[in-house]
């Protein structure tokens, strides 16, 4: 009998118990029926080894968990490639609060399907998947009927420090292995690099879905604030789409690599000068940048009815000046990920035009130094954990 999510985990392995032939807890004793119960779930159970913060700020170490068995409509997959995305150093840390611990980060897999439920469709065994940042929904509201899970009413369920239906904590990627809902996965299209898919199914969709919603294409001119993570790849995508690009960075630094991923033009923000000569130049300005900084200063370089698109979180509120938005017409918005519609949109996208991320490969062992890179800005662009190596 195969794991059936909606069903309590205790309740399904009394049904396999009594389904063998094993008595209930009235005419053999409560005791006994409940021990053998816990022995059955433990042996349909799937060990699992990956990395934990085992505490808020805590170095990440070898952990061993286990995942539940695959249901019906459930796939196995053997994690190759994660990501890490610098929200994992944050909830790692609880730097956001409302952390579950140990927690097992990672929301950027790519692995291979090694065993399907007998009611999958969706994938069969052999073929490459990817995990994005959530693994299930209410499936029924407004926001999950129109393919925008990510913005379920009743709160889509993370890859990792999150809660299932059952009220068990979820784990992520930087382990062995996952099962996740086919209607969750993502199909990889062949021709895409695995080692740099990964961050495409957080940085990519993070930057595309806005992209793609506000309409940037061609004859617009878009600004990419930041260059790092997200911003590399709002660069490429932006790009692809057909947009004039222009980086604004506070690292002059970072001038080869902008043109490199295909911008026509770079400004350092550190100089004054760039928000008076670039003033009412831009469409559109995707702003990727985590770090308190002035958004009035960025609108002023909105041309009228410009769209100032937030993907970046900085960690205290931003004052925002009436006048900016008054007087042009101009707008600010947010966007979170995307739906699993439009992440795979996103996938079929990046193969189309040969768009990965720019990733450094390491073995699972280096990931509390990769972490303390990541805080410094030391990596281009994107760390990829190789769990081929090992853990």
């Amino acid at each position: 009998m195969g794991w059936d999510g909606g069903l309590d985990r205790r309740r399904q392995v009394g049904y396999i118990i009594l389904a063998n032939g094993l008595k209930g807890p009235k005419s053999s004793g409560t005791q006994k029926y409940t021990n053998r119960l816990k022995q059955m779930e433990r042996e349909t159970m799937l060990p699992t080894r990956g990395y934990a913060a085992l505490q808020a700020g805590a170095a990440l170490e070898p952990f061993t968990f286990e995942r539940r068995p695959v249901g019906p409509h459930e796939a196995l997959i053997r994690i190759r490639y994660c990501g890490i995305c610098h929200s994992d150093i944050h909830q790692a840390r609880d730097e956001w609060g409302g952390a579950t611990f140990p927690m097992v980060p990672g929301h950027e897999i790519v692995g291979t399907v090694v065993k399907v439920g007998e009611a999958v469709k969706k994938v069969r065994e052999g073929e490459i998947a990817g995990v994005g940042c959530f693994v299930d929904s209410c499936r029924t509201c407004a926001s999950c009927s129109q393919g925008l899970e990510q913005y379920c009413e009743k709160g889509m369920i993370l890859t990792y420090n999150g809660r299932d239906k059952n009220g068990e904590p979820t784990y992520g990627g930087y382990s062995t292995q996952i099962v996740v809902d086919e209607n969750y996965l993502l199909q990889i299209p062949k021709t895409l690099a695995l080692e740099g898919t990964g961050p495409l199914l957080c940085a990519g969709i993070t930057t595309y879905s806005p992209l793609r919603h506000w309409g940037v294409g061609k004859g617009h001119k878009l600004a990419v604030v930041g260059l790092g993570g997200l911003g590399h790849m709002a660069v490429k995508i932006g790009r692809a789409l057909g947009a004039d690009v222009t980086v604004l960075s506070h690292s002059g630094g970072k001038r080869k690599e902008a043109e490199r991923l295909g911008a026509t033009e770079f400004a350092e923000t550190g100089h004054k000068e760039t928000f008076t000569s670039l003033a009412r130049k831009f469409d559109f300005i995707i702003d990727t940048v985590s770090a308190p900084h002035d958004f009035n200063a960025y609108l002023e370089l909105l041309k009228t009815d410009g769209t100032l698109i937030l993907v970046g979180v900085p960690d205290q509120p931003m004052q925002i000046g009436a006048f900016g938005l008054i007087l042009q017409r101009r707008r600010i918005v947010g966007s979170l990920i995307g739906g699993i519609r439009e992440t795979q949109e996103m996938l079929d996208f990046c193969a189309d035009h040969g768009i990965t991320s720019d990733v450094e490969v390491i073995p699972m062992q280096q990931v509390n130094e990769a972490y303390e890179r990541v805080i410094r800005g030391d990596v281009r662009f994107r760390f990829v954990i190789d769990l081929d190596s090992g853990i």
